[in-house]
């Protein structure tokens, strides 16, 4: 999208002088990488709490964790969703983690969020990965 859109640029001031559009397009290109590292949702977890994106829960209240890779992470976005689920998903981030809400007083029966190492995350919080559970 970065790329489409400062190429776009070059079209705009090409007109104007050639040097103009690349240098155009270099700061588009530059902004546009900003923004996105900046608006990026980040998953951060403590000895008391757990953040992910906006949302923050104590620990105390998250139940069990599950990562999901390839087809049933396709599945836990899809099919298998609660309707009342808080979502964190970047499309183009595949695996998902599930972390169940022990919480009597929050409707959400789970978070389900994307992250590139789900695995590192369901170790953090004790968890197991789906292929784990197949396995045994």
């Amino acid at each position: 999208m970065a790329l489409m859109i400062s190429g776009l640029s070059i079209l705009v001031f090409v007109p104007i002088g050639l040097e103009i559009g690349l240098g155009a397009a270099v700061v588009v290109f530059a902004i546009i990488a900003i923004l996105l590292t900046l608006s990026t949702p980040r998953i951060q977890v403590t000895e008391r709490s757990l953040q992910v994106g906006r949302a923050g829960i104590e620990r105390r209240y998250v139940g069990a964790v599950t990562g999901y890779r390839g087809d049933d992470a396709t599945y836990q976005r899809g099919p298998a969703l609660h309707g009342l689920a808080f979502m964190c998903i970047r499309g183009w981030i595949d695996p998902v983690v599930r972390i169940q809400i022990e919480d009597e007083r929050d409707r959400t029966p789970y978070w389900l969020t994307s992250t590139r190492n789900p695995e590192q995350l369901v170790e953090v919080l004790g968890g197991t990965m789906a292929r784990d559970i197949e396995s045994d």
